[in-house]
């Protein structure tokens, strides 16, 4: 633990429920961002924001006040739509050191990033791409990455006959991960799906990294648009999605560590960096169609002890490299690399 993590006091802007709602539980940013801040040392007060989202002028009335009794050295925001009034970010950047946390620049900053980050004193993204797009705009952008959370419980690899699933998938529906799974099933692999929109439907953290450890072969699907001709004319909404979504460059995603370290092996759709946080072929295993997919799944599925190679090392490299309390402690310490050099 080093002395830039310790003993700030941290305003934590930040949503309670997932995506708000209430019906779909407590954000996992709870566990991933406060209690780690905490850990760190942190004195952290959480501001939950969602529960102003029927009445926005008055957030940023009570943000402001609560941030005048906290009087923060650090005001580290995590957000979602347009909440918050430019107006507000401004007061607060004038008189409080401000982080704001962007995940999804690979497909929201012209739109959304590019627009509220000149409002901060600092702002971190996931997208190492982004980072010269922010010093045209005048930001100050420093360099992070989604991350996994300790799971509950045992880890590591399980003997041969405790597993439940050959191949499983857990995350929402959309229309490119429906097509994929199934030009799986017509390749002759079945992938057992959990999450929103799904038969299965959604499953709790907890239950997440059981099915990730109690899987053979976990993939992690993009929920970008897909290139493929016959994704693309597969239907009229496929060929509408494609034309409109923003989503149209793969990202790197908490998943990709989250199942590492429940120790879980891994098959995953190929992210551009992928390969400076875990090696590919050594610690990871990539595809980029359904085709290659399907005959990885068949190669590891016959070859365990190259399965149990990468997940071992996977594991021991998330554990040592890639979680939250990692991620936010070298965040920390740039800041305040940053504050002193001002």
């Amino acid at each position: 633990m080093t002395p830039e993590s310790l003993g700030r006091k941290i305003l934590l802007v930040m949503m309670r429920y997932c995506y708000g709602d209430e019906s779909r539980g407590l954000s996992g940013d709870i566990a991933q961002f406060h209690d780690n801040l905490v850990s760190l040392g942190n004195t952290v007060e959480p501001f939950w924001y969602d529960a102003y989202f029927d009445d926005l002028p008055a957030l940023q009335k009570v943000l402001m006040d609560r941030a005048e009794i906290l009087n923060p050295d650090l005001v580290l925001l995590l957000p979602y739509t347009d909440q918050f009034r430019t107006e507000t970010l401004d007061a607060l950047k004038a008189r409080w050191t401000t982080c704001c946390w962007f995940g999804d620049d690979t497909w929201r900053f012209n739109d959304y990033s590019s627009k509220l980050a000149p409002h901060f004193t600092y702002v971190a993204t996931t997208d190492p791409f982004s980072i010269p797009k922010y010093r045209k705009i005048g930001v100050t952008a420093l360099l992070s990455q989604w991350a996994a959370q300790p799971w509950p419980g045992d880890l590591g690899p399980l003997p041969p006959t405790s597993y439940d699933h050959d191949v499983s998938f857990v995350g929402g529906y959309s229309m490119m991960r429906g097509w994929f799974v199934e030009r799986l099933r017509r390749l002759g692999v079945h992938v057992e799906c959990f999450g929103h929109g799904w038969p299965n439907g959604a499953v709790s953290f907890d239950e997440m990294g059981r099915i990730f450890r109690r899987s053979r072969i976990n993939l992690s699907l993009s929920n970008s648009v897909c290139h493929d001709v016959r994704f693309v004319f597969a239907s009229w909404p496929n060929f509408k999605t494609y034309l409109r979504t923003p989503k149209r460059a793969e990202q790197i995603k908490a998943r990709n560590f989250e199942i590492a370290l429940a120790g879980g092996f891994q098959l995953t759709s190929y992210a551009p960096g992928l390969e400076h946080y875990l090696r590919i072929g050594d610690e990871i295993a990539v595809f980029t169609s359904p085709e290659e997919c399907a005959l990885q799944i068949g190669y590891y599925l016959e070859n365990e002890a190259e399965r149990l190679r990468l997940l071992n090392a996977s594991l021991a490299r998330t554990a040592a490299e890639h979680t939250y309390r990692h991620r936010l402690s070298h965040l920390l310490q740039e800041i305040s690399v940053r504050q002193r050099s001002a």
